[in-house]
């Protein structure tokens, strides 16, 4: 069963046309949501948490839509940015209190557990907490309460390595037991290696690929070659071609790759370099 459905989201701005974006994101599983910068992540996401209205389309989650059930609506989602949500002014004690204000659902014991555990300060104000510790506090404000989405947009930005390995697990933990879902957009896109079950991605505010990340990773390939090697037949295949003075570089659907020969160099295409290359090749 889906968690998230969304069908048919149309937003039009003066400069951007978010167009017919759809997708569903079933229980238990995480979305990796790529794209270029404007291409209509961040749209989408607003969208989904209403932050913006659609113009047409529609979005429910665990089959409620916020039309109907607006704070139960509202209360299935918890989100993390790439920036702290809480004023800098705050400490802990002011968080809870806001968390408390808000979301029936808070449970203050696992917020003071998890708070604990990482060693976040109660007393010190949040505009003094590390990148890290501000992140670790958004999550413990989102896990003490009953979510069934959690929306990521950029929430691993500027993490060293050992932290975002971290964040990983409590992603894993989070879905675990098949009942929550995770939308999940970033452009560090090793982590969705790591994590991801589905990849969409969005580039002009359309939806070019929409598949589980094992089908899209072994569609296409990496080639590599001397630009003398190519035929205009071969060159019509590869998508995203760029040429250097070393020679070229381009993906290749998998499928085609028995038709270049032992001259040129194919291997396994990461989710970066095909998102790249579509990018390169105007989407095509």
């Amino acid at each position: 069963m889906s968690l998230l459905n969304v069908q048919g989201l149309c937003k039009n701005y003066s400069a951007f046309h978010l167009e017919d974006v759809s997708f569903k994101l079933p229980k238990g599983f995480v979305m990796g949501y790529i794209g270029e910068n404007g291409a209509g992540k961040t749209t989408t996401l607003n969208l989904i948490t209403h932050l913006c209205r659609a113009d047409h389309g529609t979005v429910t989650i665990d089959g409620i839509s916020y039309e109907n059930e607006p704070e139960k609506y509202l209360e299935n989602i918890g989100f993390i940015g790439d920036e702290s949500y809480f004023p800098g002014e705050f400490r802990m004690k002011d968080v809870k209190a806001v968390l408390k204000l808000m979301y029936p659902s808070f449970r203050e014991d696992k917020f003071i557990a998890m708070t604990t555990q990482w060693n976040l300060p109660e007393k010190t104000k949040i505009q003094n907490y590390s990148r890290g510790m501000k992140v670790k506090l958004m999550f413990a404000s989102v896990l003490c309460r009953d979510t069934k989405l959690l929306i990521l947009d950029e929430a691993t930005n500027g993490l060293d390595p050992v932290m975002r390995a971290e964040i990983i697990e409590i992603l894993q933990e989070y879905i675990m037991d098949g009942e929550h879902s995770i939308l999940f957009s970033t452009h560090v896109l090793s982590d969705l290696e790591q994590i991801a079950d589905y990849i969409v991605f969005i580039h002009q505010g359309k939806i070019l690929l929409n598949q589980t990340k094992e089908e899209l990773l072994e569609s296409y390939v990496m080639i590599h070659g001397d630009s003398g090697d190519l035929t205009k037949e071969k060159e019509k295949k590869i998508i995203g071609l760029t040429r250097s003075a070393y020679g070229f570089d381009g993906i290749l659907n998998s499928a085609d790759a028995e038709g270049f020969g032992r001259e040129f160099l194919i291997e396994n295409a990461t989710i970066d370099q095909i998102m790249l290359h579509y990018i390169k090749n105007g989407g095509k």
